[in-house]
């Protein structure tokens, strides 16, 4: 059973904050971390955002066609908002088309006397990494493929990822779009797309949160390229941890991989094990060994050291020393309940470790005293609570915590002036005379 030991309030910047204190398995910063063959690499849980592993993470490195997570993301947002659809017909430039000739590449052979749907081409880009296929559906969403780096760039700034350096929508050196003049203004030609793992790590995260359905392409190990076309071209995926490839390993159904010569073997991977989801990066390894190899390593890590414990369910009280202070209220206190299940992922250990909480009232239901006024209703959401696990330096992803919602357990009306003046006498008489304006006028305020 969890028991929660202490409960301090105070008022700090118009919220009220709070600590509790609970005992739970011990944290990350208690399990050794294992060191990786490559330039960088990095693990988080995908529900929780927990840093598992952190080697190198913040260093800006090239990215190759791991960069494609981000147009794929915003293929979907497009979707979404209606601005394409999976049956939009994509228009082919002399652009796409030469960079899609270029068998050195990863590509579709694409023609401009063909037509292609945003579908046709998305699975292209999650299969087989294809690169006019990405240039095209830029174009399409954006006018051009500099415009669309500009929309990356613009969500990555949203995400508060830093450290990064984007040129084109492919992650190819960018010498093949000097070459066909569509060099990303200013760009240097000896240059590729920079960003750090944690920064893909991010990237991956908001893709499987907002669009896990990428997944059911990610995880296609072959595909005829528009078939029946005359045409087509057999697409055999890059991922080699899928099901029946040479690195196969369970619960691996995504996500992309990155090569050129900068970036070396480079892999986001991403795998599903007892009811827990884990996002791997691999920057820089030496070939598919170092990629593979090392992800295998790294979700055998993360599964074998850490579990996802549920700590409190929804409905349950947030046990307090003290309950919420309401303002003119019939009760004076109220109980305070989560929303919501709330999980956290610790170490395989019986030790016990603790993990603070943090209630953070929201400051739009906050009178000028820092109080919540009656009346309020059962369930009306007051607040978050934000889970650190003390002792773990690693923390959560971009600096974000765990966090669940609150809400007061039932509900206070607002009492009648008799009620309020009663108390004001008696609080006057426990702390001295006050301001009869204050007395009248807050009856009514």
């Amino acid at each position: 059973m969890i028991k929660y030991n202490k409960w301090t309030t105070r008022l700090l910047s118009g919220s009220l904050l709070a600590s509790i204190f609970l005992a739970v398995p011990e944290a990350a910063a208690a399990v050794e971390p294992i060191e990786v063959s490559s330039e960088a690499a990095f693990v988080i849980d995908n529900e929780t955002n927990k840093i598992l592993l952190n080697q190198n993470g913040d260093a800006s490195l090239y990215i190759a066609s791991m960069t494609k997570m981000i147009p794929l993301y915003l293929v979907h947002e497009a979707i979404e908002a209606g601005t394409i659809a999976w049956d939009t017909p994509v228009p082919i430039s002399d652009y796409a088309l030469a960079i899609s000739q270029n068998y050195e590449l990863s590509n579709v052979p694409l023609r401009k006397d063909f037509t292609y749907t945003v579908k046709d081409l998305y699975e292209a880009m999650v299969v087989y990494s294809a690169n006019g296929a990405t240039i095209a559906v830029a174009e399409l969403i954006a006018g051009s493929e500099p415009a669309f780096v500009d929309m990356m760039k613009e969500k990555l700034d949203a995400w508060g990822v830093t450290g990064h350096a984007l040129y084109n929508t492919t992650g190819l050196p960018n010498h093949y779009a000097a070459e066909l003049g569509n060099l990303y203004p200013n760009a240097p030609v000896d240059e590729e797309n920079k960003m750090t793992a944690r920064g893909i790590a991010t990237v991956a995260d908001h893709l499987l949160d907002d669009y896990p359905e990428v997944l059911e392409v990610a995880k296609i190990e072959d595909k005829v390229f528009m078939e029946g076309s005359g045409d087509e071209i057999h697409m055999m995926t890059y991922n080699l941890m899928l099901p029946n490839q040479p690195y196969a390993r369970a619960g691996v159904d995504g996500l992309k991989t990155g090569t050129t010569d900068a970036s070396g073997a480079s892999f986001t991977g991403t795998a599903l094990q007892d009811d827990m989801r884990v996002i791997t990066v691999v920057i820089g390894a030496e070939d598919n060994d170092g990629r593979f190899g090392e992800t295998a390593r790294l979700m055998d890590f993360a599964f074998g050291n850490f579990e996802k414990v549920q700590i409190a369910s929804s409905g349950d009280a947030v046990a307090t020393e003290e309950d919420l202070t309401i303002a003119k209220g019939k009760e004076e206190t109220v109980g305070l309940i989560y929303n919501e299940d709330i999980f956290v992922v610790t170490p395989k250990t019986e030790e016990e470790r603790v993990v603070a909480t943090e209630l953070t009232l929201n400051s739009e239901l906050l009178n000028a005293d820092g109080l919540i006024e009656a009346p309020i209703e059962k369930g009306t959401t007051v607040g978050n609570v934000a889970l650190s696990i003390e002792g773990d330096d690693l923390g959560y992803l971009d600096g974000s915590q765990n966090e669940a919602t609150v809400a007061v357990e039932r509900t206070v009306e607002k009492a009648n002036f008799l009620v309020l003046a009663w108390r004001w006498v008696a609080n006057t008489a426990a702390n001295g005379w006050n301001s009869v304006t204050d007395f009248v006028g807050g009856f009514f305020s």
